[in-house]
């Protein structure tokens, strides 16, 4: 049984180095690759996906698994085999001829979303759109048995993840953030910023932000992407960001973001590196990460004020009197199209919109050629006001030229675990703000290494946030926190 197990382990050494190798081709194609060279990176995308397909149903992985006795392994290795097992099993019911296909056209489909987004053309994206749509409803058949077609590609990132509990999770948000969000909005807008800030500025701040969140500079490295991404886990990291001349916070608080994804995959105890536990436990899991860091450190009226200085430091008077009203700018809720500069109060009904028009593109029910007017209408209903432009609406995200349906929900999942997990840390560092003040964020990242983000994928998803927080995670400490924040901050 040993030599199963270390034979299986090895094994698996090697896949996820592979896969490191092939994630490196995407962080690549979205940061310095030529634009040339899209339809070569397509079939050396596709090339590697047929390597990594063939390893991961390897003939040998169940044999291996057979001579293993789980009850005789320790925690860690128990973990290990669940992880495999349950890799292995997803990966044997997609033909190779299917995974192929989807590298590659998702490869040529984000090239062609670029352009289209660029061009605020839909029409332009719909053809390939189409495609990579076909080929994720043919995967979900393929992984279903017969279930719904969503969930089954909802569980390649949030493993356990049940439809029905989304909808009634969702259900509970909504109603409390629409009240709020409307009462919000029926106060006058703060103030916010009103020159431009160069890129040079924005991108050294940016880097003095992700140091002071812990970033390792050592195995990582920041760069610019249409969308802010991160990318690899152990010792490379790597994670982008955007600048934009007239917002800045759009750059920094996109850095932050992707700082607590990246800090979560250096953070994973180095015993699991290149093993199936050695990054994160899943995409809700690795987005509690990066909102807490985002939004509960990084908006928080401590924090913001020890910004407010380096803010004045980099760009000296910026128009902005003092920390309150540097605050009260970092936060202030308004209209917006844009999800990722979306404040805190209106993000989640972003994630909403997104979560039901792709359920329902999967189940049939929507076809690609009126996406854009179901958004367009959905969003009117949702924000109140009338999408002006296709960059601004459905072309905005890059999730769907890339296959990722049903990704969408583990924002808010996300969302929802770092309100739970806020509330334990406060009750932690009792003099967290005291800390936060002085743009020391150590005691912080700290608990959350220690109590989650050390462990990878150890634990089950749902698990390993109950264990970090001593009870079951519900929505309602986010809730709470986004109450609490706004009626102050708006006096209501």
């Amino acid at each position: 049984m040993v030599q199963a197990f270390n034979e299986l382990m090895a094994f698996q050494r090697d896949t996820e180095a592979l896969g490191q190798v092939a994630g490196r081709l995407g962080w690549d194609q979205e940061t310095v690759m030529p634009r040339g060279a899209s339809d070569q990176r397509s079939d050396e995308s596709a090339a590697m996906e047929s390597v990594l397909h063939q390893r991961r149903i390897d003939p040998r992985i169940p044999e291996w698994l057979a001579q293993i006795d789980a009850e005789a392994l320790d925690t860690v290795g128990q973990a290990q085999l669940r992880r495999i097992r349950r890799d292995y099993d997803r990966t044997a019911k997609v033909p190779e001829r299917l995974a192929m296909a989807l590298a590659r056209t998702t490869s040529r489909a984000h090239v062609i979303w670029a352009e289209a987004r660029a061009d605020d053309d839909f029409a332009a994206f719909a053809p390939i759109l189409q495609e990579v749509l076909d080929l994720r409803r043919e995967e979900a058949s393929a992984l279903a048995d017969g279930g719904d077609l969503y969930e089954a590609l909802l569980d390649g990132y949030e493993p356990g993840a049940k439809v029905a509990n989304l909808d009634a999770m969702f259900g509970a948000l909504r109603p409390r953030l629409v009240a709020l969000r409307e009462a919000v909005l029926a106060k006058p807008e703060l103030p916010g910023l009103s020159q431009s800030f160069d890129e040079h500025g924005q991108m050294k701040l940016a880097r003095l932000l992700a140091k002071t969140f812990g970033y390792d500079f050592k195995r990582g490295r920041v760069d610019k992407a249409v969308h802010p991404f991160s990318s690899g886990s152990g010792d490379d990291v790597r994670i982008t960001t955007r600048t934009e001349p007239l917002d800045p916070f759009n750059c920094l608080y996109s850095t932050i973001h992707e700082v607590g994804h990246g800090c979560y995959e250096q953070n994973v105890d180095a015993a699991y590196r290149l093993t199936p536990i050695g990054q994160g436990a899943s995409m809700g899991v690795h987005e509690s990460q990066s909102r807490i860091y985002e939004n509960q450190l990084g908006r928080s009226r401590a924090f913001t004020g020890w910004l407010y200085g380096q803010m004045r430091d980099t760009f000296g008077d910026f128009g902005i009197a003092d920390e309150n009203a540097f605050y009260a700018a970092v936060n202030r809720v308004k209209n917006g199209y844009i999800r990722t500069e979306a404040d805190e109060l209106q993000y989640n009904l972003h994630v909403l919109l997104r979560f039901d028009l792709e359920r329902a593109m999967v189940s049939g029910d929507l076809n690609v050629g009126d996406l854009e007017t179901a958004w367009n209408d959905r969003f009117k209903a949702d924000f109140g006001f009338e999408v002006d432009k296709p960059s601004n609406g459905v072309l905005q995200d890059v999730h769907w030229s890339a296959g990722l349906f049903g990704y969408f929900p583990t924002y808010t999942l996300g969302n929802v675990y770092a309100g739970c997990l806020y509330k334990a840390l406060t009750a932690a560092v009792p003099d967290l703000d005291a800390q936060l003040a002085k743009g020391d964020t150590a005691a912080a990242i700290s608990w959350l290494r220690d109590n989650l983000q050390q462990h990878g994928g150890l634990y089950e998803p749902r698990e390993i946030v109950t264990r970090a927080i001593g009870e079951a995670p519900s929505e309602e400490p986010l809730l709470n926190y986004l109450e609490e924040k706004f009626r102050n901050l708006y006096a209501l």
